[in-house]
């Protein structure tokens, strides 16, 4: 299975899409737009504006103008997931409202993350506040769980509240925790909660206890083989995929992740633009992407 819609919901592969941004650090609206035309017709649907997107160095007005782009682009908007997530509750409201306007098939919401220690209550009430703002049914979100990065993690029993007082908008979950425990226990309790994990190390293992998909940085890359995977799991030969999509993941975990796949997009393009990203992230040097490259050949990719 591709990045489908089912029941008016995203299922499968999608890919937080890399920008591409030009020398004065502007997005690169015709290149972004470009490279998503490429990603849907491999089956892999799009997650913009998530961290690999650099998403939160964009601006709301940023994000919204390649939105812009995409629908006038003729991108089918039910197979986009914008992240629209901010720390002020207004701009997470006016961005989400956008998003749907334009017939998004969902966003993707991170919780505001500036202040730690928040309780579930504060959280309960960013999200209802958002939700009341966005005033409109087609608004369906789903949470993005990443405690590393925003240090604001989501909680079981936060998100039962928000299922039980706003059920058929909140939908689902990416999370990108790494504890696969987390996640079979959110599949457990919620049945119909949509769960992306948000690495494809877990992918076979998620189809096989029902959930949604994956939301990886690494589909930019080698999202083809994702969707093979998600295409088969059910055959003999699904293991191998998954060990083949984890020896990649592995291959590339230890260099700067945005980085490092913009390098693998200018190497595979010639477009040199790729490796451009927003400080305070620096390109990758030479040195990371060669030695990156040599692990990526000795696994198995040429690259």
């Amino acid at each position: 299975m591709a990045a489908t819609i089912r029941d008016n919901r995203i299922r499968g592969v999608l890919a937080p899409v890399l920008t591409p941004f030009d020398r004065d650090l502007l997005p690169d609206a015709k290149g972004f737009v470009a490279f998503s035309r490429v990603l849907l017709s491999l089956g892999i649907g799009l997650a913009p504006f998530g961290t690999t997107s650099e998403g939160n160095s964009l601006s709301v007005d940023e994000r919204i103008m390649l939105l812009d782009a995409l629908a006038a682009g003729g991108i089918d908007m039910s197979r986009v997931m914008p992240g629209t997530g901010t720390c002020a509750i207004t701009e997470t409201a006016r961005l989400s409202a956008h998003a749907t306007r334009l017939g998004c098939g969902g966003v993707l919401m991170l919780p505001p993350f500036y202040y730690k220690g928040v309780t579930d209550e504060g959280l309960f009430r960013a999200f209802s506040d958002v939700i009341q703002r966005v005033g409109d049914d087609a608004l369906k979100i789903y949470l993005y769980h990443f405690p590393r990065q925003s240090q604001v993690p989501l909680s079981l029993p936060l998100i039962e509240r928000l299922l039980k007082a706003y059920p058929g908008t909140v939908v689902g979950i990416k999370d990108s925790s790494g504890d696969f425990a987390n996640m079979a226990a959110m599949r457990k309790a919620f049945p119909g909660f949509d769960v992306f994990t948000g690495s494809e190390a877990h992918l076979l293992k998620m189809m096989r206890m029902g959930g949604a998909g994956v939301i990886s940085a690494n589909a930019n890359v080698n999202g083809a083989a994702m969707v093979e995977l998600v295409k088969r799991w059910r055959e003999p030969d699904a293991e191998g995929l998954q060990e083949a999509l984890t020896a990649f993941r592995v291959a590339t975990q230890d260099f700067p992740l945005i980085a490092a796949l913009k390098a693998l997009m200018a190497r595979a393009t010639g477009d040199q633009h790729w490796r451009i990203t927003r400080p305070p992230l620096v390109d990758l040097t030479i040195e990371a992407e060669d030695a990156m490259v040599k692990k990526l050949e000795r696994a198995g990719f040429p690259v």
